[in-house]
């Protein structure tokens, strides 16, 4: 049984709404949770990365989906930040994997691009991702149909923005839980959330 303090479900809201979730859905059959955010700017999307990594314990697989420049790395900086770990966080997508250690007790940062990978699980395991899993949180930007395999249990974040000649900052977060480690997942938990605090 999970720690109350690990769990999506106990984080508090924050004092001030500066994001809003505006919407949770449950797919009981496929065990899947989501609750939908808006993110206004590129700060609420780092500090939305901060909030998220505190829910976050070493064996949780992060995938965050999303057009080219939609926020993916920025919201990973977040994590970073929020789990401690050393080193900038950048986008790997040339080195295809980074492992930021962690400056204290925490579980390191692993951060995949697999974007540039184009076979499926098999491709990927020459990372050797199911070795760092269970002692990390690894996110994979670009991983649907690729990683799905190392976890039954899995936070998938689906970030949308607006297409075409537009300088709108605003996203549409959207968290997916998957599995039963993620089976608290509710929208009370994460609205409104503390930009400032996060």
């Amino acid at each position: 049984m999970e720690a109350p303090h690990n769990s999506p479900a106990a984080e508090p809201a924050g004092d001030t709404a500066h994001g809003t979730a505006s919407g949770i859905a449950r797919d009981t059959a496929h065990d899947t949770v989501a609750v939908t955010l808006a993110v206004e700017s590129p700060e609420q999307m780092q500090a939305l990365g901060r909030r998220i990594s505190g829910v976050l314990r070493p064996g949780d697989l992060v995938m965050l989906s999303g057009e080219l420049g939609a926020g993916k790395t920025t919201l990973t900086r977040g994590l970073g930040e929020g789990l401690g770990v050393r080193g900038a966080v950048t986008s790997p997508t040339f080195v295809i994997a980074r492992v930021h250690p962690p400056l204290g007790q925490g579980p390191a940062l692993v951060h995949v691009d697999a974007y540039r990978l184009g076979g499926g699980l098999d491709e990927m395991e020459d990372l050797d991702l199911d070795v760092s899993l269970p002692d990390s949180v690894v996110v994979v930007e670009w991983g649907d149909g690729k990683v799905e395999e190392l976890s039954d249990d899995r936070l998938q974040v689906l970030i949308d923005r607006a297409v075409g000649d537009t300088d709108d900052e605003r996203r549409d977060v959207t968290l997916l839980g998957v599995g039963t480690r993620w089976a608290g997942l509710r929208a009370e938990s994460w609205a409104p959330w503390d930009v400032a605090g996060a």
